[in-house]
């Protein structure tokens, strides 16, 4: 094998990858100069046909300018000068919904008035191979091809324009003329830099929002996640206790009857085992739930020496509530009407929590207001009260994580129950909520109370 071989070789493989490459960047130019796609122009409420119409406004003096110049500095023929003055500015229109072909009809409008002038050149100076208005035409084409297609689009148009501009005037050239080559160049470039810094900006500030947004979600996701399992960890103490009462009322039933059969001892066994276990899977239960100190915020509120396991409040503590609130700075009256008689250990929680929850909000949001609690209680269930004047200052910046309004629902939700919160005629604001004692039999709205409605502010 000779040495001109592997030589040959080398040079027909070298040949294939740069026929490959090219053919490669002639498709990506083709798939990017040859579309009518583009992002939408940015949306604007005020001024929304604004740009439209300056764009036009400036097409209509490139017709003009274009049109004077080719005809008086250049000799063209009026008609000819008028066509390529036309396909200037209708480029300029175009590229407010279609920038690619707009950017193809200027650059060949540039390109027919260019040779054109040259063919007509004589011995007088003229402006080449851009006129003045072809090259504003020109900017105003790729400002808004760089504001609506990709990049790497905009940067091919660029340097295409580039390029037939150094073949105009480098390359053909023509005599006794004002070179716009370089400038044409530069402003090219400034106005592409400026297009793709907006879009840019723009595609930034959309990410954000879209983040922002996110974000948002995620914050309200993770505040009603919290709430829930407060929810449960008072649910746990209250569940906890009935079983416990389960467990030895089973232990103690037998030595209540005299000679108690087998079958009974071992029933009873069976109850207070299962108890026992289901108490022990709920304390297993908790141990996820519970946070590092859970009992922080019922320690404080029955005082500083409460046991860390308190039992869960109910409505007898309420008074207590509304004596601290009071001593919060605080005008708090309170009222009842119906018969009051035992409520299921979950109503008289929620009900606790969500008059708590709400005379705090009144203290955050409604400084110098008055507030009023109501109970009513229903053959059917509890009807819950919170009702507060108009403020007489303005609040201070709240850094709450906004628990409020979500823990009350998730807590009516919970038993089945309805809850409203809206703002008063006088100003105040109300927060009433129906709790349920068995779950049937609800009403289709909240009952209202007669009393409330004339008292309210």
């Amino acid at each position: 094998m000779s040495r001109v071989e592997p030589v040959t070789r080398w040079g027909r493989r070298l040949g294939n990858w740069s026929r490959a490459r090219a053919e490669r960047v002639l498709r990506v130019l083709h798939d990017d100069l040859w579309t009518w796609r583009a992002d939408p122009l940015p949306p604007s409420v005020w001024l929304r046909w604004f740009p439209h119409g300056i764009v036009c406004l400036a097409a209509l003096g490139v017709l003009l300018g274009n049109t004077a110049q080719l005809n008086e500095h250049s000799k063209l023929q009026p008609e000819f000068a008028f066509l390529i003055a036309v396909g200037s500015a209708s480029a300029m229109v175009l590229a407010l919904w279609r920038p690619v072909p707009a950017w193809w009809l200027s650059t060949v409008a540039a390109v027919v008035g260019a040779f054109a002038v040259l063919m007509n050149a004589e011995d007088y100076k003229f402006t080449w191979p851009w006129t003045a208005a072809g090259l504003i035409a020109h900017m105003f084409v790729m400002l808004l091809l760089a504001l609506r297609v990709r990049t790497r689009v905009t940067v091919e148009a660029f340097a295409l324009s580039a390029l037939i501009t150094y073949i105009l005037e480098g390359l053909i050239g023509a005599q006794n003329y004002q070179p716009t080559g370089w400038l044409a160049v530069a402003l090219f470039a400034v106005v592409v830099l400026l297009g793709i810094a907006l879009r840019g900006r723009r595609e930034a500030r959309s990410q954000l929002a879209e983040q922002t947004s996110l974000t948002a979600e995620e914050r309200a996701r993770r505040t009603l996640l919290e709430e829930r399992g407060r929810i449960a960890r008072e649910l746990h103490d209250v569940v906890a206790h009935h079983m416990s009462v389960i467990s030895i009322q089973a232990q103690v039933a037998p030595l209540l009857v005299e000679n108690p059969p087998d079958e009974l001892k071992e029933n009873l066994a069976g109850i207070r085992q299962n108890a026992l276990e289901a108490l022990t899977e709920l304390r297993r239960v908790l141990g996820v739930l519970r946070s590092e100190h859970p009992d922080a915020q019922d320690a404080a509120e029955v005082g500083a020496g409460a046991a860390p396991h308190a039992p869960q409040p109910t409505l007898d503590r309420l008074d207590a509530l509304v004596e601290n609130t009071r001593a919060a700075g605080l005008t708090v009256t309170t009222g009842s009407s119906g018969t009051r008689r035992a409520l299921p250990p979950g109503v008289e929680l929620s009900a606790y929590r969500i008059v708590q929850e709400a005379l705090s909000n009144v203290l955050r949001h409604a400084p110098g207001a008055t507030a009023r609690v109501h109970l009513t209680h229903l053959p059917t269930g509890l009807r819950v009260e919170v009702s507060n004047t108009r403020p007489k200052r303005a609040p201070a910046p709240s850094q709450g994580a906004g628990h409020g309004l979500l823990g009350m629902r998730e807590r009516v939700a919970m038993l089945d129950g309805t809850l409203t919160a809206h703002p008063l005629p006088g100003g105040g604001y109300q927060v009433a909520a129906f709790l349920p004692t068995d779950g049937t039999d609800l009403p289709d709205a909240p009952f209202t109370d007669p009393s409330t409605e004339d008292d309210a502010p």
